[in-house]
C-alpha cells in the first residue's frame, strides 16, 4: 500500500477553499498511484476555529464541504481528513473533533479525538465531546489505528503528572492494528521536533507497529505550525519525513520501506524560519494589509524585525521609518539607513523633536514644578507611535512592533508608543536570542544585512541622555535565564534562586515586575508564539491580582518555626 501524507496549510474558516485544495491534493496523489492520503487534524477548517464552532451555519458548511470532498475522492483511493462533526449523542458537547475515512461509493468511517487538551493555547473541551471509545478503521484489509494529536502524548516518559486516565494508542493496539496514524495540529515550539521523535520512537518500540504522523503547517494568528510530518518503521527508525515550515506531499510504500536521513535541527535556524512563516501567514491570511511598516531605531530589535519581514514578504512590501529625537545617537539614524540599504527597503527619516516640543508645551501647565521623568521620556515613544500609525492609515500598511520577550516581561515598553501595531514579531523571543537571530541572518546571507555596529552597540531606548538598558534592567544574559525559568519552566522563586545562585530578594524583584506588568501585555498586539509558554492566549494571568512573595515567605518561615518548636 502506498500512503501519502499531505502536510497541508489550511486557512481557518475557509471551508470552501480548504475543500478545493484537499481535492487538488487527492488528485495529485492519485496520479502517483496512491492508495490512501492522510490530512492533518481539522484540515477542513484549520486549527483552531475557536468560536466559529458555535455557529450553526458554519457547521452546516463544514458538513457540506465534507460531502463535497467525499464525492471527489478518486476511484480506488481512500482519504482521511479532519473536521468538526456533530455529536450524534444528545448528551454532551455538540461536536466531535473527528477523523473521517472517505472512499468513493462507500459510507464514511469516523473516529474522534479522545484526549482534549485544555492547557496553554488549547481549549478543546470548550467545544468538543471526548470520544468514549476508538476502534480501528478498515481500509483494503488493513486495520488503521487512527487517532488525533493529543491522543499520542499521554506517556509517562513525557509527563510529570497524568492529565488523562486513558491511553488511546494502547487501547487501539489491543484491538489489533497494522498501522498507527496520527492526525495533528501541533504548534511549533523550541525542541518540539525532538519531543515528537522521542514519543513516536517509544510507541513504535513498545507496540511493534509503524507510526505515521501528519501535522499541519502554516500559521494562524499567534500559532505557527512547523509540519515535521513523518513515518517511523515498527522499530522506531525514521522511514519518511517532510521538510519543516512548508507544504509537502510525501509518500511511503508499506511493502518497500526505506530509511530517511534524520533531519538536522538547529534551534536558532528553526526559530528564524518559524518567525518568517508567522509574519508571512499573518499578513497574507488576514488579507487586510498588503505591506508593513517598521520603526527603525538603529537597535537590534527593529533590525531583526525588519530583516525577518523582508524574508517573509520581500523588500517591496516593507518600509522603514527612523524617527530621531534630541536624545538619539548619531548611529540611530546612520545604522537605520545602512540597514534599509542592505535590505533594499524604502526608508524615511521623520524627526520627532517638533512633536515632542509641542506635547511638552501643551502639558507645561500641568507638569510645571515636576522633574523630568518617565512621563516625558514616553512622550517620545508615543510621538513615534502616532507617526507610524498615521503612515499605516494613510498607505494601508500594518505596523510591526519590535519589542522582545525580555522587555515585555519586565514592562520595559511604552503603551501606545513602541507597543502600537498589528503584530508583535519578537514578543516570544528573549533578548539574547534576538542577537543570535541577527548573527544567523547575516551568516545565512553570507553578508552584513544587519550592520555590525547595530549588533555591537549597547542596547538603549535612547529616551534620555546616555541611557542604557542596564540602567533599568539586569544584564540580559542574567535576566533571560531568570525569565525563562519563571515564565516557560514555571519555576518558583526559591527554585530559581537555588539554581542561579542569585539572592531571593533579587529574584523576587524580577518576578514581581513580570506580574505587575500584565496590564501592559494585555494591551499588546498578537505575538508569534515560538516557545512552550508565550505571552498571549497560552498564559492567562489576572490583571487585578496581588501576590506578596515576601509576606508569603515570612508566613511559611513562621509556620516552619512553629512546627519545629
Amino acid at each position: 500500500m502506498i500512503i501519502a501524507l499531505a502536510q497541508f496549510n489550511p486557512i481557518v474558516g475557509d471551508v470552501t477553499g480548504n475543500a478545493a485544495r484537499t481535492i487538488e491534493w487527492m488528485e495529485r496523489a492519485a496520479e502517483e498511484g496512491t492508495d490512501l492520503i492522510v490530512f492533518p487534524e481539522l484540515s477542513v477548517v484549520g486549527y483552531s476555529p475557536h468560536d466559529l464552532l458555535d455557529n450553526t451555519a458554519f457547521i452546516d458548511a463544514v458538513e457540506s464541504a465534507v460531502r463535497h470532498i467525499h464525492a471527489h475522492v478518486p476511484e480506488g483511493m481512500g482519504a482521511i481528513i479532519g473536521a468538526p462533526m456533530r455529536n450524534p449523542d444528545p448528551v454532551g458537547k455538540k461536536l466531535l473533533n473527528a477523523a473521517l475515512l472517505l472512499e468513493a461509493g462507500q459510507p464514511v468511517q469516523m473516529t474522534a479525538k479522545m484526549l482534549l487538551p485544555t492547557y496553554d493555547v488549547y481549549d478543546e473541551y470548550r467545544y468538543f465531546e471526548p470520544a468514549e471509545r476508538q476502534e480501528p478503521l478498515l481500509f483494503k484489509g488493513v486495520r488503521l489505528g487512527v487517532h488525533i494529536c493529543e491522543d499520542m502524548w499521554n506517556l509517562e516518559e513525557y509527563a510529570t503528572y497524568h492529565m488523562y486516565d486513558r491511553n488511546p494508542v494502547a487501547e487501539l493496539v489491543k484491538q489489533g492494528v497494522d498501522l498507527l496514524i496520527n492526525l495533528s495540529a501541533s504548534p511549533y515550539a523550541h525542541n518540539r521536533h525532538d519531543v515528537r521523535t522521542g514519543i513516536i520512537t517509544i510507541l513504535c518500540k513498545r507496540h511493534g507497529v509503524p507510526f505515521l504522523m501528519i501535522n499541519q503547517v502554516g500559521a494562524n494568528t499567534e500559532l505557527i505550525f512547523d509540519g515535521d510530518s513523518r513515518v517511523h518503521a515498527a522499530d522506531g527508525t525514521l522511514a519518511a519525513c517532510a521538510p519543516s515550515f512548508e507544504e509537502a506531499l510525501i509518500y511511503w510504500d508499506t511493502q518497500a520501506p526505506e530509511s530517511c536521513r534524520v533531519p538536522q535541527h538547529d534551534r536558532i535556524a528553526d526559530l528564524h524560519d518559524a518567525l518568517v512563516l508567522g509574519i508571512r501567514e499573518y499578513v497574507d491570511k488576514t488579507a487586510v494589509f498588503d505591506d508593513v511598516v517598521i520603526g527603525l531605531s538603529g537597535g537590534i530589535d527593529s533590525a531583526v524585525t525588519a530583516a525577518l519581514a523582508v524574508e517573509a514578504l520581500g523588500p517591496n512590501r516593507v518600509s522603514g521609518i527612523t524617527m530621531p529625537s534630541v536624545h538619539s545617537s548619531e548611529g540611530s539614524v546612520s545604522d537605520s539607513e545602512a540597514l534599509a540599504r542592505n535590505l533594499g527597503i524604502a526608508f524615511h527619516e521623520l524627526p520627532i523633536r517638533a512633536a515632542v516640543d509641542a506635547f511638552e508645551n501643551i502639558l507645561k501647565p500641568l507638569f510645571a514644578g515636576t522633574p523630568f521623568g518617565i512621563a516625558e521620556e514616553n512622550i517620545q515613544a508615543r510621538s513615534r507611535g502616532v507617526l507610524l500609525m498615521a503612515i499605516a492609515n494613510k498607505f494601508s500598511r500594518m505596523v510591526l512592533t519590535t519589542g522582545n520577550k525580555s522587555e515585555l516581561a519586565m514592562g520595559y515598553a511604552t503603551l501606545y508608543g513602541d507597543m502600537s501595531g498589528g503584530l508583535a514579531v519578537l514578543a516570544d523571543v528573549f533578548k539574547m536570542d534576538v542577537y543570535a537571530l541577527a548573527h544567523h541572518i547575516n551568516g545565512r546571507a553570507a553578508s552584513e544585512r544587519i550592520p555590525s555596529s547595530t549588533i555591537e552597540k549597547p542596547p538603549s531606548a535612547e529616551l534620555r541622555p546616555d541611557q542604557k538598558d542596564e540602567d533599568s534592567l539586569p544584564p540580559y544574559p542574567v535576566l533571560d535565564d531568570i525569565l525563562r525559568r519563571y515564565i516557560e519552566e514555571r519555576q518558583d522563586e526559591e527554585v530559581i534562586s537555588a539554581a542561579t545562585g542569585h539572592d531571593r530578594s533579587f529574584i523576587r524583584s524580577i518576578l514581581d515586575a513580570v506580574d505587575r506588568n500584565e496590564y501592559k501585555r494585555k494591551q499588546a498586539p498578537p505575538g508569534l508564539r515560538v516557545s512552550v509558554k508565550g505571552f498571549g492566549s497560552g498564559r492567562r494571568m489576572p490583571i487585578v491580582v496581588r501576590v506578596n512573595r515576601a509576606a508569603i515567605e515570612q508566613m511559611m518561615n513562621e509556620l516552619n518555626e512553629e512546627a519545629q518548636a
